[in-house]
């Protein structure tokens, strides 16, 4: 049998311990500005979901399958070589967002930066909001 459960869930974990605890002190700065700008944008605190994603607000999804579970509306994960942003609605409504943003890469639903602090802020609180409003309104 097939577990169709999400395997990462929001945790009562400590965010601001996973976030000191990040090695890479570029990573680190990246995380910390993150947290700190999708609360402000949001309103909602951060949510540690698994052990890796920091996420705020809810999304809840239903399959024709059957199949549902929640995710975080926006997210990020500091991983090694990039930060990951986890965004709600696919990539499509994000696309003029995006030619303003500065360097990145994107994937079915993440958007993957080197650098968050060389990000146009502009454009990154505009992607946020809109994640967030996706997320929240399905």
């Amino acid at each position: 049998m097939v577990d169709s459960r999400n395997k990462t869930t929001a945790t009562d974990g400590d965010v601001g311990a996973f976030l000191d605890g990040i090695d890479d002190d570029q990573r680190r700065r990246d995380a910390t500005l993150l947290a700190e700008v999708m609360r402000d944008v949001t309103g909602e605190p951060a949510v540690l979901w698994g052990s890796s994603i920091v996420g705020f607000g809810n999304h809840h999804y239903r399959y024709a399958t059957g199949r549902e579970g929640d995710v975080a509306a926006i997210g990020f994960s500091p991983r090694k070589a990039q930060t990951v942003l986890y965004l709600s609605g696919g990539m499509e409504p994000y696309t003029a967002l995006l030619e303003r943003l500065g360097p990145h890469r994107t994937g079915k639903c993440c958007l993957y930066l080197r650098r968050v602090d060389q990000a146009d802020a502009g454009a990154l609180r505009e992607i946020i909001a809109l994640s967030y409003r996706l997320g929240t309104t399905r």
